[in-house]
């Protein structure tokens, strides 16, 4: 799936967290949770400016994702 990296994309949530698997999900880019193990060893992925490798990390609102040839994601509420 390719997405510009120029552009946020807003991904909501219901709930006040989502773990970066969860996230992986809800944003169409990984297929399944099972996924998510792998995508992480494959991909750099920068939470808030800092890489973070961890499926189980907590990601809130106005949180930023950044995944290098993938996209720029913004969490809301």
């Amino acid at each position: 799936m390719e997405k510009s990296e120029n552009v946020e994309t807003t991904i909501t949530i219901d709930t006040e967290t989502i773990t970066l698997g969860q996230f992986l999900k809800l944003a169409d880019i990984i297929q399944s949770g099972g996924m998510a193990k792998w995508f992480l060893s494959e991909h750099d992925v920068f939470i808030n400016g800092e890489q973070d490798q961890r499926r189980g990390r907590k990601l809130k609102p106005e949180d930023k994702i950044v995944i290098p040839e993938i996209g720029t994601f913004i969490i809301a509420r």
